[in-house]
């Protein structure tokens, strides 16, 4: 009796182990595929404010929320899923899935650019006037921007762990969803809510802290500006780099190449082997580019009978 007791203390204890391990693994994957998609969390966190840019303080928070539990759905719900099993059953389908994803970022890019360009949006009203279903409208656009920004996430982080096991593989990918969703949208809050930490400093007696609140206040308008701007360039950034990445990876070389011998030539030039300006002349060709796939996308999109009709209205 006692030593069939000892035998399964034993065993629990072996299990314990095991499964400590396996944590122990899950957070190092998870960690290493975080950092790799870092590039695109900044990305991420730049486009999402402009969603919000004009709505009504009180509504901002919670359709930050709204957009953070989208993100999460679509990370875990649709997006989860079917990397893993194409990653089982058709790994050659995910390059082309992030090209298309990627042509659709650089269309939104390219459609925000003409809008500045024409003016066409000058008028518009903003969300906070024309009430709840404009930012029901807003955020559907964010969490439609998010889904391509986080697939691109989610798959650079599962090529991190590709040669682990499947159970492996899937952890890490829901702690990487759970991070950066949290990451991205904890810091979106803090940027839009900024002005409303300004005024209350402006209310204290200290002077110093008046001063701050007042500048607060009165930059956050522009930094606001400044980001809607910086998201646009990151669509078009990001959609010109996947574009340029996958198409390598379908087999056809031809942009990277390009774009690999542009920068060995910009680091020869200045005697580097890497750093900023290399990284500077990969990102320009790569909004570039994006530029040019998504205003190819939105002529051909508004020639298109549902383009016109969109456009009149």
């Amino acid at each position: 009796m006692s030593a069939g007791l000892f035998g399964l203390l034993d065993d629990v204890a072996a299990l314990a182990r095991l499964a400590a391990a396996s944590i122990d693994d899950v957070g190092a994957a998870a960690g290493k595929a975080t950092a790799k998609a870092a590039g695109v969390v900044i990305d991420d966190t730049a486009v999402t404010p402009q969603y919000v840019h004009g709505i009504a303080a009180s509504r901002e928070l919670p359709m930050i929320k709204r957009i953070a539990i989208g993100s999460l759905r679509n990370k875990l719900v649709f997006i989860l899923p079917v990397a893993l099993l194409l990653s089982v059953f058709a790994p050659w389908a995910l390059p082309y899935l992030l090209m298309a994803g990627a042509t659709f970022l650089c269309f939104e890019g390219a459609e925000k650019v003409w809008g500045w360009i024409s003016g066409s949006d000058a008028h518009a009203a903003p969300a906070a006037v024309e009430g709840e279903d404009v930012e029901k409208t807003m955020t559907s656009g964010a969490i439609r921007t998010d889904f391509i920004l986080s697939a691109e996430i989610m798959v650079i982080a599962l090529d991190e762990v590709a040669d682990q096991t499947f159970w492996l593989r899937l952890g890490s990918l829901i702690v990487v969803a759970l991070i950066i969703t949290a990451a991205v949208y904890g810091v979106v809050a803090l940027i839009v809510k900024m002005d409303d930490a300004g005024l209350a400093l402006a209310q204290r007696s200290s002077t110093v802290a008046q001063k701050v609140g007042r500048g607060l206040v009165a930059a956050m308008p522009k930094v606001l500006s400044t980001l809607s701007i910086v998201g646009t360039v990151a669509m078009l950034w990001v959609g010109g780099h996947i574009l340029i990445a996958q198409s390598d990876k379908a087999g056809f070389t031809a942009p990277y190449d390009l774009v690999h011998h542009a920068e060995e030539a910009v680091a020869h030039a200045i005697g580097s082997a890497g750093g900023v300006v290399p990284w500077l002349v990969n990102t320009g060709i790569s909004a570039v580019l994006g530029l040019v796939i998504g205003a190819i996308v939105a002529t051909i999109v508004h020639v298109l009978p549902f383009g016109k009709k969109k456009a009149d209205h």
